[in-house]
């Protein structure tokens, strides 16, 4: 496969990237529950068991009524698909799905009108209904990754205090250029990667290197967006901005867990390209098979036939629902699947190497015992401890407040508490 057919796929896959887990869940359940009376009222029960619900004037066309509804409603999504393989020529699911819920439906339509067979309106609101469930698994395990990438995005501060001319000026975090000189107050966070220029400080890098210590900055040192500052103050010249940050890259990463496929989708969109050719050349060859011994309806009904029992309803439902279950696990096990190919060969690990802090460990302070001259004075020299260091940013400081609350130790009120870095 050449460059230009292989980055052709890469956009095929992209089909949904407009869509979204909740829109195709609403047109799941709306397609379940107005499939109801479509198959309540269809010629399945009275051909199967016999049985048919009490019938009214005008009951005869629930099927064409509700059926319609599913179709431009629940499997329009699918017809749009269609026409996006359809440019690119790499036909697949959304072919095969559109072609057989489009041939039912307008076959039924005739039929309904012209009596010339049963219709296939059941056979549409369950087809349609199957794959839309099958889609929404699909769309929500792809999107499994964007609450990460959403939590990425909130390290990022909204604004930035860029100093001009001597002036701070508060401007959008988007406004920013490189080389501006931007100022990062004690405890606030450092909107772009860059070098400081002015300020020592210790800054809380643990989201990107999962370490609970801070790390010491002064003039010179690299700084990284989305990182704490400590207690001092700091002067940052930009050196990266937008996409060229390292939170960007790590972003992108995040994304790229989002458009991943696994093995077994891409040989399901390749069995999927297959039969949708298959099904076409069947299909034709049926109706012209049938017309040489019987008329016209009978082999519309045939050639119908072909197309929707050639659409793979287990096929549909199957690989979104494997990739469902298994990307949900992980993420239950604290596991960030970047790639799903990744995941396939999981199976082959026989070592594993784990990084400790933030990975065994939970990469934040905590306190593991109080020493005290008398033993029995230990919750008060804790709550003193705790007291003064409530009005404090340092990590070792927010560790004692914290454990102070998990006692439910009330805290003494705190009068002219000054900070004073720098001092060990």
């Amino acid at each position: 496969m050449d460059h230009a057919n292989h980055k052709a796929r890469e956009n095929h896959y992209n089909k949904h990237k407009e869509h979204a887990p909740e829109m195709f869940f609403k047109k799941f359940l709306a397609s379940l529950i107005l499939s109801i009376p479509v198959i309540l009222y269809s010629e399945i029960l009275r051909g199967l068991f016999g049985w048919q619900v009490f019938e009214f004037f005008g009951s005869n066309y629930l099927p064409l009524i509700f059926g319609s509804i599913i179709f431009f409603y629940g499997g329009w999504v699918f017809i749009d698909g269609a026409f996006r393989e359809f440019k690119t020529r790499l036909f697949g699911m959304m072919t095969l799905i559109s072609l057989a819920i489009s041939s039912a439906y307008f076959y039924s339509i005739v039929a309904t009108f012209f009596k010339i067979g049963d219709t296939l309106f059941w056979e549409l609101a369950t087809l349609i209904t199957i794959m839309l469930l099958g889609h929404w698994l699909e769309m929500r395990a792809i999107s499994s990754a964007q609450s990460a990438l959403k939590e990425l995005s909130k390290l990022l501060p909204d604004l930035a205090e860029v100093i001009k001319n001597g002036k701070i000026e508060i401007i959008p975090l988007s406004g920013l250029e490189k080389n501006d000189v931007v100022l990062v107050k004690p405890g606030g966070r450092i909107p772009a990667d860059g070098i400081v220029k002015d300020g020592v400080s210790d800054v809380n890098e643990s989201i990107v290197t999962g370490e609970s210590k801070s790390v010491s900055k002064k003039e010179g040192d690299v700084v990284i967006a989305g990182t704490t500052n400590g207690d001092g103050s700091l002067k940052v010249i930009v050196t990266k901005i937008g996409d060229e940050t390292f939170l960007a890259g790590v972003m992108r990463l995040v994304r790229e867990a989002q458009s991943s496929k696994s093995r077994l989708q891409i040989l399901s969109d390749q069995a999927a390209y297959y039969l949708t050719i298959i099904a076409v050349v069947a299909g034709g060859a049926t109706l012209a098979i049938w017309l040489l011994f019987s008329d016209a309806a009978f082999a519309i009904n045939r050639m119908v036939a072909v197309f929707v029992i050639a659409c793979p309803h287990a096929l549909g439902l199957a690989i979104p629902l494997i990739a469902s279950i298994s990307t949900t696990k992980a993420a239950r096990n604290g596991f960030l699947v970047k790639q799903r190919l990744a995941l396939e060969s999981a199976r082959n690990i026989d070592t594993v190497i784990f990084d400790k802090t933030g990975t065994l460990t939970r990469g934040e302070f905590g306190i593991d015992k109080i020493v005290s001259e008398y033993p029995e004075s230990e919750a008060e020299v804790f709550q003193y401890a705790a007291s003064v260091n409530s009005h404090s940013e340092h990590p070792l400081a927010k560790a004692m407040v914290d454990e102070a609350k998990n006692r439910n130790i009330e805290l003494f009120e705190v009068k002219n508490f000054q900070r004073i870095p720098g001092k060990g």
